[in-house]
């Protein structure tokens, strides 16, 4: 995976973790995940068609979903309130929303489907053409996990290929 299309997702992830949770956001570990990803805790998920394609899951275990939406919410949250999922959701939105900005400024054209919750224990993991990168965010209310499996779409390929004879 080019450090083109992930550089703008850990500089997104960064800012609004940073901004949304009013603390410093570190970027601790990162892996290739070359298995099936298996869920942590409460995922949204995002996908993504065009010059680039591929998803990005956003996951946190229910411990941080919870600190990290009760912090927004300005209360503490019961487990079972749906404003937690939600709250998944809209920072997924948020960061693949910076990211895409930065993306779009560099001639990549693409669709964006909105979040949706990621329930399955394990999703797909990476594949020939498609790799998967897991990054790891520390905040005050506990890790972030952004899971990044994109590649270039056929169109994108081709130029990149031509580019290079």
């Amino acid at each position: 995976m080019k450090i083109e299309l992930i550089q703008p997702f850990i500089n997104a992830a960064d800012a609004v973790l940073a901004e949304t949770l009013q603390c410093a956001a570190r970027m601790g570990d990162v892996t290739m995940d070359e298995e099936a990803y298996r869920r942590k805790g409460i995922a949204s998920m995002v996908t993504i068609k065009g010059d680039i394609e591929g998803r990005i899951v956003f996951d946190l275990d229910e411990e941080t979903a919870i600190r990290v939406a009760s912090k927004l919410a300005g209360a503490n949250l019961p487990e079972s309130d749906a404003l937690i999922r939600e709250t998944v959701c809209e920072l997924a939105n948020q960061i693949v929303g910076n990211a895409i900005c930065t993306l779009n400024d560099l001639g990549f054209h693409f669709r964006i489907h909105p979040p949706v919750m990621h329930t399955s224990e394990t999703g797909a993991g990476s594949s020939e053409d498609t790799e998967a990168l897991v990054l790891c965010f520390d905040t005050e209310s506990g890790a972030v996990f952004m899971n990044l499996a994109l590649r270039y779409g056929k169109r994108q390929s081709h130029l990149a290929a031509a580019a290079s004879q």
